[in-house]
Formats: C-alpha cells, sequence, structure tokens
C-alpha cells in the first residue's frame, strides 16, 4: 500500500478490495454469515407471530383492550414506520461512524424493545414499542448488508446477500410454530402465550448479539476513512485463516484502487450522487423496493385473517399454513441465488418479479371464482412466494452494491424507507381495510394491487437492472473518494511483499 500526502487528507493505493474479493469461501465467511444474518429471522419471528397472534390478542381475556384489526392495521403500520424511520436515522450512522459499531447498537434496541413488548399492558404501550422494535430492525436493514457486501467475495456476493435476505422467511417457520404452541389455551393462559413468544425473541436477539462481537469492521470502510492500518491488519488476518484452511496460499490480487480518505460525505453529495449521478439506478431501487414492500407488508400480514374470515380455519391452526408459506419463501432465494450470480441479475431480478406478478393474478382470478380451499390458496401462495422472495432480497442487494461505498448504508436505508413507506405503510392499512369487510372482491383488489406493483417493477428492472454479477463493488459504482484515474477494475501488477497476496510496499 502506498500513501502520499494530500490537502484533504492522505491519498492511498491499495488492493485491499481485491484480496476480499478474491478469496475462496471458507469457514470465516460462514461466521459472517452466521454473525449478521441472523437478525433477519428474528425479524420473520417478529412479523409472523404478530400476524398470527391477531385473533387471540383481540379476544377479551388476552390482557390488551386491542381489535384484530388494530394489530394487522395500525400496529403493523408502527413496526414498518419505525423500521424506515430507524433506517434513515441509523443509516447515516452506518456510513460515518463504522458497520460493526452500528450492527451493535441497533440489534440493542430491537432486544430491549422486543423484551419490553413482552410485557404490555395497554394499547398505547404495544403500538409504542412496536414502533421501537422497528426502529431497531430498520437499522439492521442499512448496517448489516452494507457489511455483508463488503465482506463477501464478489464470486458468491449474489446468492449470499439473497439466501441470507431470505432467511427471514426461516424466521417466519419458526414464528409460525411457535405461534401455534402460544395459542394452545391448555398449554398457556390467553394473556401468558402470546407474551412469551416476543420474550423468546429477546432472547434470540441476545445470542446473536454474543456471536457477532467476533465479525470485525468492513476493511473498506476502514481504508475510506483513514484507518488503513486496522484494514491491513483484519485482512492478512483474514488471508491467514483461510491459506491454514486450504493448505496453500492465495492467489495474488489483480487490481488496485487509488482513493483520497476522507472522514464523512455531506447530505449535498449523497444526493447528487442518487438523483444526478444514479438517477436511472434510483427508479430502479424506488421500483423495487415499492413492489415488494406492498406485497409482503400488505398481503402477509393479513394472511391469517383471510384463512379465519374466508375459510373458517380456526384461530390456533393458521400458523401450521403459514409455516408452509413461509417455507417456499426460504426455498425461492436458497434455491435460486446462484443464478444471480451466474445467470446473471439483470435476467433474474426481472424474472421473479414479473412471475410472482402473474401468479398473483391467477391467484386472485381463483379466489374470485371461489375455486380454493384453504389448503389450495396456500398452494398458489408458495408458488407465487417462492418467485417472490426471491425478487424481493435482491432488492437490498442490488441497492446495496449499485451505489458508490461512501453512500452505501444510507442507500440502503434510504430506499427501504421510501419504498417501505410506499407499500409497507400504505399497504397493512389499505389491506385491513379491505380484508376486514369479508367481501371477496375488496381481498381480490388487494391481491392485484400488489401483482400489478411486482410486475411493474419487473419491466423496470428488465430495463435498468445493473449487470453486477461477479463484479467487485468498486467497479460497479466507483467510490466518491477514488483518485479521478483510478478504477477498481484497473490493473496494475501488485508485485512487492514476501506474502503472496499482501499489500505491494511500492515507494
Amino acid at each position: 500500500m502506498s500513501t502520499a500526502e494530500a490537502d484533504t487528507g492522505r491519498t492511498v493505493t491499495t488492493n485491499i478490495p481485491a484480496r476480499l474479493d478474491r478469496l475462496p469461501w471458507s469457514r470465516w465467511h460462514w461466521t459472517i454469515v452466521i454473525g449478521l444474518g441472523t437478525v433477519w429471522i428474528l425479524d420473520g419471528l417478529e412479523v409472523t407471530v404478530v400476524g398470527n397472534i391477531a385473533s387471540r390478542l383481540s379476544e377479551p381475556g388476552s390482557g390488551l383492550p386491542i381489535t384484530s384489526g388494530q394489530i394487522t392495521g395500525l400496529a403493523a403500520a408502527l413496526y414498518v414506520a419505525g423500521a424506515c424511520v430507524g433506517a434513515l436515522f441509523w443509516g447515516r450512522l452506518t456510513d460515518r461512524f463504522g458497520r460493526k459499531k452500528l450492527f451493535m447498537i441497533t440489534l440493542v434496541v430491537y432486544l430491549a424493545a422486543t423484551a419490553l413488548t413482552a410485557v404490555s399492558f395497554s394499547t398505547w404501550w404495544f403500538f409504542a414499542f412496536r414502533f421501537l422494535t422497528g426502529f431497531g430492525i430498520g437499522g439492521e436493514y442499512a448496517a448489516i448488508n452494507s457489511a455483508i457486501d463488503e465482506l463477501i467475495p464478489a464470486a458468491y456476493r449474489g446468492r449470499v446477500d439473497l439466501i441470507i435476505n431470505g432467511s427471514f422467511w426461516l424466521g417466519a417457520v419458526g414464528g409460525s410454530l411457535l405461534s401455534i404452541v402460544a395459542l394452545n389455551t391448555d398449554i398457556f393462559a390467553k394473556d401468558v402465550g402470546w407474551r412469551l413468544t416476543f420474550a423468546l425473541g429477546a432472547v434470540l436477539a441476545l445470542v446473536i448479539l454474543l456471536v457477532r462481537r467476533h465479525v470485525p469492521e468492513s476493511p473498506r470502510w476502514l481504508l475510506i476513512h483513514g484507518r488503513d492500518r486496522e484494514a491491513e491488519e483484519i485482512v492478512t488476518s483474514i488471508e491467514e485463516r483461510v491459506e491454514a484452511e486450504k493448505g496453500e496460499p492465495l492467489d495474488r490480487p489483480q487490481s488496485e484502487i487509488t482513493i483520497n480518505q476522507r472522514h464523512s460525505v455531506t447530505f449535498r453529495e449523497i444526493a447528487r450522487t442518487l438523483f444526478t449521478d444514479y438517477r436511472k439506478r434510483s427508479v430502479l431501487g424506488f421500483s423495487l423496493f415499492i413492489g415488494q414492500a406492498f406485497l409482503y407488508n400488505a398481503i402477509t400480514f393479513g394472511f391469517g385473517a383471510i384463512l379465519t374470515k374466508f375459510f373458517d380455519v380456526p384461530t390456533g391452526d393458521t400458523g401450521y399454513y403459514f409455516a408452509v408459506i413461509a417455507i417456499g419463501n426460504f426455498c425461492g432465494p436458497l434455491l435460486l441465488g446462484k443464478l444471480f450470480d451466474t445467470v446473471g441479475r439483470r435476467v433474474m431480478i426481472s424474472g421473479t418479479y414479473l412471475l410472482s406478478g402473474i401468479l398473483l393474478f391467477g391467484t386472485a382470478w381463483l379466489f374470485d371464482q371461489g375455486s380454493l380451499s384453504a389448503g389450495t390458496l396456500t398452494a398458489c401462495w408458495c408458488a407465487v412466494l417462492f418467485f417472490a422472495s426471491a425478487g424481493a432480497s435482491s432488492a437490498y442487494l442490488t441497492v446495496s452494491e449499485i451505489f458508490p461505498m461512501e453512500t452505501r448504508a444510507m442507500s440502503i436505508a434510504f430506499f427501504y424507507a421510501l419504498g417501505t413507506a410506499a407499500g409497507g405503510i400504505s399497504g397493512p392499512l389499505l389491506f385491513a381495510d379491505l380484508t376486514s369487510t369479508g367481501k371477496v372482491a375488496d381481498t381480490v383488489l388487494a391481491f392485484q394491487i400488489g401483482a400489478g406493483l411486482m410486475v411493474a417493477a419487473g419491466l423496470v428492472a428488465a430495463f435498468l437492472a445493473v449487470r453486477a454479477e461477479r463484479r467487485s463493488l468498486e467497479d460497479i459504482a466507483k467510490p466518491l473518494t477514488a483518485a479521478a484515474s483510478s478504477a477498481a477494475s484497473s490493473v496494475r501488477g501488485t508485485t512487492g511483499g514476501s506474502k503472496p497476496g499482501s499489500s505491494p510496499a511500492t515507494a
């Protein structure tokens, strides 16, 4: 690594991004996946439990004077609103103070808010801490996706990001099964079971917090913020662990980048980057987030209500049905994820959005015709969400990798907040009103709105999606701090150094 003094800070030439990208998959990468990805399981647990216990919470004797519509409508909207506000608040801090600090702090916020939800004694308390739980989760989206994409090698980034974001549905499976037990009044009293589900979420968050201590700060972030010595130590340590595991030296990195180090980026620069320099990419990000946010936050929050209202499924049995569609959701990113790195982003993103939207239109038509039972509706949802889940996960991947390093967390937060505010806050409120009428036509309309937005987003992706597969983040979007003549893809032989893969010791 070579450095030279500049008026605005140090100018550094480094191959650290290339060294991270050329690493083979190893046990160390699994540590990152487990330490960072497991929070999505908690998010899935939260959302699913609330949806499935809505009917029980609204019953006399639950300990809360609340209606089912308030839970699936207002409480759901407050959770999403909290996530939007949290994403923007924590996203800015993540870009400024680092990924690790913020993914530790936001998890603590989530843990505390979930624990306090468990002891809700009034409706306003329940609403307040649903908002704060979302506030913590929103910060996790920005900090975690930033860290994952900056630590995972380019060849694996797409599938890993999709599977991690798709792990939300493992939490949904757990939440569905947990709600079955919690709603069984032969085991727990009406005012106890639902509280234990939230308490369990807090316990799981504590375990994840302990594991996450071993995840390092992003070397890419350290490098840009003038802490290149720490970045070098982290990357060297990773290389040594991988070489010891593989039993052979690593390939030499094939590229370098020169950057002008600085400590922060102004809001004006962020705005210019999003709305001037990368205008088409911003349109893509908005489209993907609005489509998936409306589909998921509007439809899945009310899934249990549909089963009980239209198919007379007992409240205590809705968890079984949701567990089935949750498995279908997780299988989508799991089985399709690799194709995002091989077939490519544009084909897979547009294809998954379009297929899920078309299948949802078909489900709406069958529902309108009265051709579905609780079981066949669940089967239709499995097919829809198999593709929709992969598409929704790719939205987070997309906005994480197509904007410059210095704005990555804020970009994720910005698109998540605005897209989710459009589809995730209005969606639950609208859907709660539509399903509460008990009219088939109203529920069909909700399905059609979600399907239409997914199809529209798929068409946008077909034209605007960036071919980011197997490419370095610095090549996809040049860092704002990069020297004018530098690009991550410019090959400069990394000679020098006694250890294969180490930084070149050039003058």
